[in-house]
């Protein structure tokens, strides 16, 4: 028996569903856009075996680890590697089967989705993951990945990866891009510019990263105009490797466009330690603001992810650092915060800006206002949490009234599970293809247009905003 209904997300009402069925019929082999992600690029470069079947689901994946986490399974037990060096457990047949003994956690969830999907579709596994299966399950998943059929390269092309786009620091030597380009072949891997650790004065290590980014451009980054020369240089050395976009994870989206001699004054501030909490955000906010100036000369999109209290457990924080599920959303204001920032490049066309909320509540009332009137801004899909079928349906029905579809930007997937790419892009193109069908079965678009914007939700959008 399959793990997937053929006509999962789809309306019930049978009309609709029939006519958001046909939609999909006509968009689901579309290549795949993934214009915004976090795998690693050294899988392309070496083209080396996944490992085994936990380093591939269960390890490096945040949205896995943190529901089995949440029942009280420590992270040592998950595989999940420790800052210090302590002990994890290293046997990934135990590691798989604690997942598999608690798969029924994800019930409900887009994990769920997902890993089905890829145990599926990607494995030909028939059978629902659970404690008296995963034995089996494993050593097919095993016996598959030792082949050349399941090597990054292969499952690439499989997948219909048109383009992938890395996200590397600014002091990214970028070497697994130049063997990914030596090495002839020809899948689309680019990186993505993302300046966060040369940015945030409150990021540790800041001056010393400063100071690398400074060597790695043969400028002198102690100085203001030293410093912002070296991003326009580095931002050059990545588009060398293909890059398109910027990225940018601040807490908050706050912009300031402050006098020159004032942002140096707080650069100044900020290698020598000395700012305080509200000088660092208002250096943010100002770099913000310079980035979208470098973008307007060099043609990089701007991508702005704000509004995540990350690290949110200092006892997670000290063992497993960074990106280990603790990342929470934030209330998030936009009008007051990008208008310095809007009141500087807002209104130039050559522009791309593209904004990303987890804050729901900001859609309607703040961000489609927004990028429904200013040339520069587009929205970026449901991020993070909200990259759900749920999430998707309320992102159209609050952001569409205002902004349209064509001030969006299609889908990304941003993630770091390469096997659950393709489901990603999957569930996307269900849930756009429902609200498209609804919208013609209640009269707001004609039969013959959704076709063209399904079309364009599932493809071109994306393609076009990130210049691809």
């Amino acid at each position: 028996m399959p793990l997937l209904d053929e006509d999962r997300l789809f309306a019930t009402d049978p009309a609709v569903r029939t006519l958001a069925r046909d939609l999909y019929d006509g968009v689901k082999d579309l290549p795949i856009i993934s214009p915004h992600g976090h795998t690693d690029p050294r899988w392309f470069a070496e083209n080396g075996a996944f490992p085994d079947p936990a380093t591939l689901f269960v390890t490096p994946d945040h949205y896995v680890f943190r529901m089995l986490h949440s029942q009280g399974i420590a992270l040592e037990d998950l595989g999940v590697p420790r800052v210090d060096g302590g002990a994890t457990e290293t046997d990934s047949r135990k590691i798989w089967n604690l997942f598999a003994s608690n798969y029924h956690l994800f019930r409900g969830t887009p994990s769920r989705i997902w890993v089905d999907h890829a145990l599926q579709e990607v494995f030909g596994v028939d059978e629902r993951l659970s404690a008296a299966s995963a034995d089996a399950i494993y050593d097919h998943i095993d016996a598959s990945l030792k082949t050349d059929a399941f090597r990054p390269r292969s499952l690439f092309e499989r997948f219909n990866i048109e383009a992938i786009s890395t996200t590397e620091s600014a002091i990214d030597d970028l070497k697994w891009h130049k063997m990914i380009r030596d090495s002839g072949w020809d899948g689309r891997v680019i990186t993505a510019y993302r300046p966060d650790t040369v940015i945030d004065p409150e990021c540790d290590g800041f001056a010393d990263n400063v100071a690398k980014m400074g060597e790695l451009a043969g400028e002198d980054a102690t100085t203001w105009g030293g410093y912002l020369a070296a991003h326009r240089n580095r931002r050059a050395f990545f588009k060398s490797f293909g890059a398109t976009s910027s990225d940018h994870g601040h807490l908050t989206a706050r912009t300031e466009d402050l006098p020159q001699d004032e942002a140096a004054a707080l650069f100044d501030r900020a290698l020598q330690g000395k700012c305080s909490s509200e000088e660092a955000d208002r250096f943010r906010g100002h770099m913000l603001t310079e980035m979208a100036r470098m973008s307007r000369d060099d043609g990089l999109v701007m991508q702005i992810h704000p509004g995540a209290a990350r690290n949110h457990s200092a006892d997670i924080m000290a063992r497993f650092g960074r990106d280990k599920g603790y990342d929470i959303p934030m209330r998030t204001d936009y009008v007051t915060a990008l208008r310095p920032l809007l009141n500087a490049v807002g209104g130039d066309a050559g522009l791309t800006i593209i904004l990303f909320t987890l804050d729901e509540s900001s859609y309607a009332r703040e961000l489609a206002p927004l990028a429904g009137v200013y040339p520069a801004l587009r929205l970026g899909p449901p991020w993070w949490f909200h990259d759900s079928y749920e999430g998707m349906m309320r992102f159209r029905e609050m952001a569409t009234e205002t902004a349209g579809f064509y001030n969006t930007v299609g889908f990304n997937d941003d993630t770091r599970a390469f096997c659950s790419i393709p489901a990603r892009h999957d569930v996307a193109r269900r849930v756009d293809c429902t609200f498209l069908a609804t919208l013609v079965a209640t009269g707001r678009l004609d039969r013959d247009e959704a076709p063209e914007v399904a079309h364009d939700l599932s493809y071109r959008l994306a393609k076009q905003a990130y210049k691809l």
